[in-house]
């Protein structure tokens, strides 16, 4: 009989970003189970206290500290916050980000510039910190850093969050070139539509569900128990010989017939 593939995140540190809520918080639950210790950071830590609580009563090892990724020092803090409690972060799940659907005529400079600095250059800014503390430790890793289809296809209004998603994935590709040797593995996740907070009453709308219904091949959302598979791929070792990989995961939206 072989061996099946390892899943587990036993002995490895897993620092996620935006895990008071949505994606974040899940698969912070999702790490837990499967064995790592667990760094919950986020804006809001009145919600990161409610997930460790619930990681620490399932029997699972978490610590929560505050982070805004649009701040460097909060960024090298959060991680200095990890290493004092669990070691050296192992695995970065870079999914920090905020939402704002504007056409592009109505954009403003401080609109741009909010979506630009979250959603692009707190990935770059955090993905480069864990591989700078990597690489001085020697240690190998993984980066996973959220994107979206939106990064990949046009979307109607989506001119700010298409263009951070988009340079998401080509940042993911060339971390991925250029730490390999490092053996740091880069990946992205790229979802499709899943039902969280943002986007909650839309979907429950007439009009939510009929695009659903027409645009994704599988007729449904996503759930976020669907992310965690893809996930746990590249945390862990069953992923080892991934990277640069931009998963999908959208019911097949995207190659949905035009």
């Amino acid at each position: 009989m072989t061996e099946q593939p390892n899943f587990s995140l036993a002995g490895k540190t897993v620092l996620i970003t935006g895990a008071s809520s949505g994606i974040g918080a899940h698969l912070a639950r999702a790490a837990a189970r499967a064995g790592g210790r667990v760094v919950l950071s986020a804006r809001r830590t009145d919600r990161l206290a409610r997930v460790e609580e619930e990681i620490r009563a399932a029997g699972g090892e978490a610590i929560s500290v505050a982070l805004d990724v649009t701040d460097r020092a909060a960024v090298e803090a959060a991680f200095d916050a990890a290493e004092a409690a669990f070691g050296v972060v192992d695995v970065v799940l870079n999914n920090a980000g905020i939402a704002n659907s504007k056409r592009t005529l109505d954009i403003s400079e401080d609109d741009w510039r909010d979506m630009i600095s979250t959603n692009l250059d707190g990935v770059w800014r955090v993905a480069q910190c864990a591989a700078q503390r990597l690489h001085k430790a020697g240690r190998p890793g993984s980066i996973i850093n959220i994107s979206s289809i939106l990064g990949v296809r046009a979307g109607f209004g989506q001119t700010m969050y298409g263009a951070a998603k988009a340079g998401v994935v080509q940042l993911t590709k060339v971390m991925a070139l250029e730490l390999a040797r490092d053996n740091i593995r880069v990946n992205a996740i790229a979802p499709g539509y899943f039902r969280t907070e943002m986007n909650d009453a839309y979907f429950e709308s007439d009009k939510g569900k009929a695009y659903i219904r027409d645009m994704v091949p599988m007729r449904r959302l996503g759930t976020l128990r669907d992310l965690e598979g893809p996930f746990l791929l590249l945390a862990s070792d069953a992923g080892a010989f991934m990277t640069g990989t931009v998963l999908e995961v959208d019911g097949g939206h995207l190659v949905n017939s035009l």
